[in-house]
């Protein structure tokens, strides 16, 4: 059993779990994800580490409201209680834990946070904050009550950039045009890391290639099993078939067959509506 030891509702649709997890929280690096289980019956749910603290031996996920198996984690269970299995971490950490610090130093990054997608942002960016690498985060949502980790992820970057669709806070408009008139003032950046919905990284990537910056994507909405088992992440990645949960989370976006990916994304709606039905939503 893994305790909770924190819940709190970020928006009405968001909620931040801070999960009592000590083998999970010394090993866990970016971009790496768990699967948890809430009950003996409960589905396994893959959900990206949005922090880690080995010291305090917590690792911590963030949970949109969607269908019947996270409206379950969430509304079913408080601090106290406990999920039954929470594995990890899974998944290949991002490419830049690999590089050597002279190889960091040389990078100025930009990431591109959408939605849900926010929360994992923040480990990326404060794992190269800390080591001295020049970060620039850009977090879009339709509305200034949409916006999450914006305090968090202010404390570790260099600069940070709201944009909202509506123009309640900062920039109006999506974060990939934020990103093009950023360019147009004469910043530079020699990687991006884009994480949010399907179509938000699509448009992101095509906005790089634009201007010459490679982008790194996460594809790890597209999971269900986690391990390889059940094949619903296969991607297409460089013409050669890949499994979002082994081979990623994280690919060259300019590699993606985009059209596929979206298509695979809304695999199982109408499972998931036939779900809620049964949960009562």
């Amino acid at each position: 059993m893994f305790e909770i030891l924190e819940k709190t509702m970020l928006n009405p649709t968001i909620a931040k779990i801070v999960i009592k997890a000590p083998r999970i929280a010394k090993a866990a690096l970016p971009g790496q994800f768990l699967i948890i289980r809430a009950d003996e019956k409960g589905e396994r749910i893959p959900l990206t580490i949005s922090d880690s603290d080995p010291v305090k031996s917590t690792v911590t996920v963030v949970i949109q409201l969607i269908g019947a198996s996270s409206h379950t984690m969430v509304e079913k269970f408080e601090a106290g209680d406990s999920y039954a299995n929470v594995v990890g971490p899974l998944g290949n950490p991002s490419d830049f834990v690999h590089m050597s610090p002279e190889e960091l130093k040389k990078h100025r990054y930009v990431f591109i946070a959408g939605g849900l997608g926010t929360a994992p942002v923040y480990p990326q960016a404060k794992w190269l904050y800390e080591r001295g690498v020049a970060v620039d985060v850009i977090i879009g949502a339709r509305m200034k009550e949409l916006l999450i980790y914006t305090e968090e992820l202010g404390s570790v970057c260099d600069n940070l950039y709201l944009c909202t669709d509506d123009g309640s806070v900062g920039f109006k408009g999506v974060g990939t045009a934020k990103l093009e008139a950023l360019a147009a003032e004469g910043k530079t950046y020699t990687r991006c890391v884009a994480i949010g919905p399907m179509i938000m990284m699509k448009f992101a990537t095509l906005t790089c290639q634009k201007l010459n910056i490679p982008i790194m994507v996460s594809m790890n909405s597209l999971m269900v099993d986690g391990t390889g088992m059940c094949g619903a992440c296969r991607v297409s990645v460089g013409g050669q078939t890949k499994f979002s949960c082994v081979d990623g989370p994280e690919f060259d976006g300019a590699l993606i067959d985009w059209n596929e990916a979206m298509r695979r994304s809304r695999q199982y709606q109408p499972e998931e509506a036939a779900s809620m039905e049964r949960y009562g939503k």
